[in-house]
């Protein structure tokens, strides 16, 4: 065998071990589940139910997923490398699901502006940020609004994702501006400031 094709496939084989010593650390780690939480299995199906609320989500294709005692086991179903890549996010998936159910999760947002404020009605959120009529939200199944102080509003619900969404959508309805930093932010982002033009001297 040439050497230079010796040299090759030692190589490749020193870096395809590499990969799978360095497999995601997220993933390898078990998620424990906490009291009060039951834990249904259905193949790739999962199902949490606890103090918060009750989530269902099916894992895709190339992972496995256990329960062992009191906790969840999430692995590849083989080497290549989309199971591989697919651990730590299915993984994170479900550590995320066994969290909302049990915690919850909240997004804060503070809306800046004079005039500008919110109020809760029902279940529907009224924001009045500088236009003509006010611009009401829904909230999906799941998720619930509060405000404190007319301009605090705190975004709550089981599921991780559905309460990031909900909290982009209001701010979206008026994005901070640069200037006066005017608009609804994200309680705690900072926003990059611009100077104003100044007239003639």
């Amino acid at each position: 065998m040439p050497v230079n094709k010796a040299l090759a496939e030692k190589c490749s084989a020193t870096s395809t071990e590499k990969e799978f010593e360095t497999m995601s650390r997220i993933g390898k780690s078990p998620v424990p589940i906490p009291e009060k939480v039951s834990v249904t299995l259905q193949g790739l199906s999962l199902t949490v139910k606890g103090p918060k609320g009750e989530l269902s989500r099916t894992l895709p294709e190339g992972v496995t997923i256990s329960q062992v005692e009191n906790t969840l086991v999430v692995a590849p179903t083989s080497e290549k490398r989309q199971s591989r890549e697919r651990h730590g996010l299915c993984r994170t998936l479900v550590a995320n699901m066994v969290e909302g159910v049990s915690k919850g999760y909240s997004r804060q947002l503070e809306i800046v502006g004079v005039g500008s404020r919110a109020q809760v009605k029902g279940k529907t959120l009224v924001v009045n940020a500088g236009f003509s009529h006010p611009v009401e939200v829904v909230p999906p199944d799941g998720v619930s609004f509060s405000v404190q102080n007319n301009t605090n509003v705190t975004v709550s619900g089981a599921d991780k994702e559905l309460v990031g969404n909900e909290a982009a959508k209001i701010r979206a309805i008026r994005p901070p501006e640069p200037y006066k930093g005017k608009g609804i932010k994200y309680a705690g982002e900072r926003i990059l400031r611009k100077a104003g033009k100044s007239g003639k001297k």
